[in-house]
């Protein structure tokens, strides 16, 4: 089995530059996870017939949102954050929004695991949402998957593929240039911390559990033909609970696929 993950910025635009159904096409995944939507379902003009399609837009028009598309049909699927989590850490009041109507969570089980597929809220430049998202949003989402994992949401233990957009560096090698960034949103110690969190719950890195050093990145800004000189960050990510990593035969980078500014990464289960 094959689960992609893709941050496409825009799925609309990365649609009509033809390369989304080509990339589906050469990849031909069985579960497609998608981050940054920025679209209801009824305004993209394309049919993946071999998929189940799920949405989960964000109430803002042309922002955030994530979907979920499955040559399976899932046991049952799961739209955002547990209310009583939200009411927990108080999400919902926060001064910055309530990232639980920006679409950026979405669930879906299987026989033998639950696919998560996360757009984490960005701490912007000003740092702005670092507190939203270092007290709040970061031990929301980390008591929710500890939940799926240990059979709290179906009364039964089952492994949880958690992927998508984290927006954070995780250490020095997962950005090109991380002096100059420390501190920065996205490679803040608060950031770097939900990520340390998680791998001490039990969580392995898939990408990093093959693969070591620098040079591998899955975002690049616009400016300054950084993708050509590969000056990027890896900030999208697979994590498996760590009894489900004998069953992970490869998770990589797919630098080559264009059409955002984000690439693909790919899971493959044995």
């Amino acid at each position: 089995m094959k689960i992609v993950s893709w941050n496409v910025n825009g799925l609309r635009a990365v649609h009509k530059k033809g390369l989304f159904l080509s990339f589906v096409e050469k990849y031909k995944p069985d579960i497609i996870c998608l981050q940054e939507i920025k679209s209801q379902k009824d305004q993209n003009e394309f049919d993946l017939k071999e998929y189940e399609e799920y949405w989960n837009p964000a109430e803002k028009a042309g922002y955030s949102g994530t979907a979920i598309f499955s040559k399976e049909k899932p046991i049952q699927v799961i739209f955002g954050l547990p209310d009583d989590l939200c009411k927990k850490y108080s999400i919902e009041n926060d001064v910055y929004g309530d990232p639980n109507k920006e679409g950026r969570v979405l669930i879906a089980e299987f026989k033998d695991f639950f696919v998560v597929n996360v757009y984490t809220p960005n701490s912007k430049p000003d740092l702005s949402r670092l507190g939203l998202r270092h007290k709040k949003w970061d031990p929301i989402f980390l008591e929710y998957v500890l939940r799926l994992h240990s059979g709290q949401v179906n009364k039964k233990g089952k492994n949880v593929i958690f992927c998508g957009d984290l927006n954070v560096a995780h250490t020095k090698d997962d950005l090109a240039n991380p002096k100059q960034n420390e501190g920065g949103h996205g490679f803040t110690k608060e950031e770097r911390e939900g990520i340390d969190k998680i791998i001490k719950d039990g969580f392995i890195d898939t990408f990093r559990h093959f693969t070591k050093g620098n040079g591998h990145y899955t975002w690049w800004t616009h400016w300054a033909n950084a993708r050509e000189r590969n000056v990027g960050w890896r900030i999208d990510y697979f994590f498996v609970n760590k009894e489900f990593i004998s069953k992970i035969k490869t998770s990589e980078i797919l630098p080559d696929v264009l059409g955002s500014d984000h690439c693909p990464i790919l899971l493959e289960i044995k």
